[in-house]
């Protein structure tokens, strides 16, 4: 009776107490606040587009999109001040996070410049366009923050389903909707590995938190089912970063979609991808991961260069030079965390400056109905058009791996921690694979400048948005080849604080925790306690053997 009686004076502030924690407070907003803007300016466009004819809404509809994304990366700053966790222990923000989410917001935002003359030349409607693009940001977002399973595997779903549609934009052209077709069946299969993935490691874990799961992991009891989760989940993201042997249907995809798209799904859905990787396999401590990625890389370097050196079609060979690079990048995860996890990030920036850069060049000259894409016809480009056959020379010298650019210092810095986490076998593939890539890169250069030019091609003027999209990706490529200390320190201070994270997760509290939690833990503490006092308790509440709350500790 006397507990009976406490429990019904109690039961008002229970409620209380838990309507509250339902709540999200102001600074989890503040925590996703680039995911907010630009969904907001994406609803916008999608609002605005019916009210505008054909002709006038790719100018229009571009700016917004443009002021969008730069709206979305003054907001990450803003963002970077409110470090922690966020609705209910789903998202954080940290160095990591803000990182990413910096790196595929300038991404979009420079294949929206990119985009402006490209829609008009290709008559392709661009509400739908840009609309996409600031969608599937908002899933590449939420992806480099997100720490539930579940959470990042809806922001993958959100960038996925976006880069479908995208890459079937040129519905004019068969190859688009073939490309659009076999990138959403293919991918369908990809995401259904990583969904029983996660699966199977909340019934390998019982939870699909990473903090608790890395905490499970770390115990020293690793089951089983622990080590295929890790693997079905290496099989869904091998997928989103084309690397071998899930890499089959980049270079069709890379040929049909719209170069402009290209340039945002080589690079952008990769970098977060890349994210999602390095918190799965370090920050969760996932078991069985070194000779997964190992033989991942392995093969992604040899096959992508070894299909590139064949290619005709500057698109495809790009393509497959995009799986080599995703080689390249995954010796980084094989490495020491907290060697890997730096040189990963300055990595995935350095490569989207110089990829996006490179599509830029190749969506220009492509010209209408991308007619222009061989090698054969960028023969004589050099004397034709030397500004821009030297800007894309400098995009494949830093493909390369050239001084001075950043696909220098970003090779160097994972042969680097490869070397110090004594990987001597993978980092000699790394080295005969940079020489094998760079016979075809080579290859275009020479085809500018030592090759007679083709009469029937035409060279039109680069317009100003996509000449201010190739100049600030050829200064941020320059930028990280001269002065790379600021992003790798900061890089080094990221990864350093992503490595301590996962070597002491710590239980969670206040927003950090469910509703259904503070239901159930202060019901067994009013049901145990001699007093009424609420209060939070943590994850060690609660017994998974017998699927109840435990009495707590104060009580006894």
């Amino acid at each position: 009776m006397i507990m009976l009686t406490a429990l019904s004076h109690s039961l008002p502030g229970l409620l209380a107490q838990m309507q509250t924690s339902m709540l999200p407070q102001g600074a989890d907003y503040m925590r996703i606040l680039p995911e907010l803007v630009l969904s907001i300016f994406g609803m916008l466009i999608m609002v605005v587009d019916p009210l505008l004819d054909e002709e006038s809404s790719h100018q229009s509809l571009g700016t917004i999109a443009l002021i969008g994304t730069l709206a979305a990366l003054a907001s990450t700053f803003w963002m970077a001040q409110y470090p922690g966790t966020a609705f209910w222990n789903m998202v954080r923000v940290e160095g990591f996070s803000v990182f990413f989410h910096f790196l595929v917001i300038a991404i979009a935002a420079v294949v929206v410049l990119s985009s402006f003359e490209y829609l008009k030349v290709q008559r392709i409607r661009a509400g739908e366009y840009y609309g996409l693009i600031l969608f599937g940001t908002v899933g590449m977002c939420l992806m480099s923050s997100a720490i539930e399973l579940v959470l990042i595997f809806i922001a993958l779903e959100i960038s996925s389903i976006s880069t479908y549609v995208l890459a079937g934009f040129r519905r004019r052209d068969a190859s688009s909707s073939e490309s659009s077709l076999k990138y959403f069946l293919l991918g369908s299969f990809a995401t259904a590995f990583f969904l029983y993935g996660v699966a199977l490691m909340f019934g390998a874990t019982g939870s699909t938190n990473i903090d608790a799961i890395s905490q499970v992991l770390r115990s020293g009891n690793v089951p089983v089912l622990a080590y295929v989760a890790t693997a079905l989940m290496f099989v869904g993201l091998g997928f989103k970063v084309a690397s071998a042997p899930f890499h089959v249907w980049t270079p069709d995809v890379y040929e049909g979609a719209p170069a402009p798209v290209v340039g945002l799904m080589s690079t952008g859905p990769k970098a977060a991808a890349f994210a999602v990787l390095l918190r799965v396999m370090f920050e969760a401590n996932a078991p069985g991961r070194f000779w997964l990625i190992w033989v991942s890389a392995a093969l992604s370097m040899t096959l992508g260069n070894l299909g590139a050196l064949v290619q005709n079609n500057v698109k495809r060979l790009l393509a497959y030079s995009s799986i080599a690079h995703a080689g390249y990048l995954l010796v980084a995860f094989a490495a020491q965390p907290e060697l890997g996890t730096s040189a990963a990030m300055f990595y995935t920036a350095a490569y989207a400056a110089m990829n996006v850069g490179a599509f830029a060049v190749v969506s220009h000259f492509a010209n209408a109905g991308e007619k222009y894409v061989t090698l054969e016809d960028y023969a004589g480009l050099g004397r034709r058009s030397p500004v821009l056959a030297a800007t894309f020379t400098f995009f494949l010298m830093s493909l390369i791996g050239i001084p001075i650019t950043g696909g220098f210092f970003a090779k160097f810095y994972v042969l680097t921690a490869a070397l110090h986490s004594n990987l001597v076998g993978l980092a000699i593939i790394l080295v005969l694979n940079s020489a094998v890539g760079a016979y075809y890169y080579l290859r275009i250069i020479v085809m500018m400048y030592m090759r007679e030019p083709r009469g029937e091609v035409p060279v039109t003027p680069v317009p100003a948005a996509a000449a201010l999209a190739i100049a600030v990706c050829v200064l941020l490529t320059l930028y990280l080849g001269v002065l790379p200390g600021r992003v790798l320190d900061y890089g080094s201070r990221s990864a350093r604080q992503l490595v301590d994270d996962a070597a002491a997760p710590t239980a969670s509290a206040g927003s950090a925790a469910t509703p259904e939690y503070f239901l159930f833990a202060n019901v067994s503490t009013v049901i145990y306690g001699r007093s009424i006092t609420l209060v939070h308790g943590s994850d060690s509440d609660f017994s998974r053997e017998c699927g109840q709350w435990k009495k707590p500790a104060s009580c006894d």
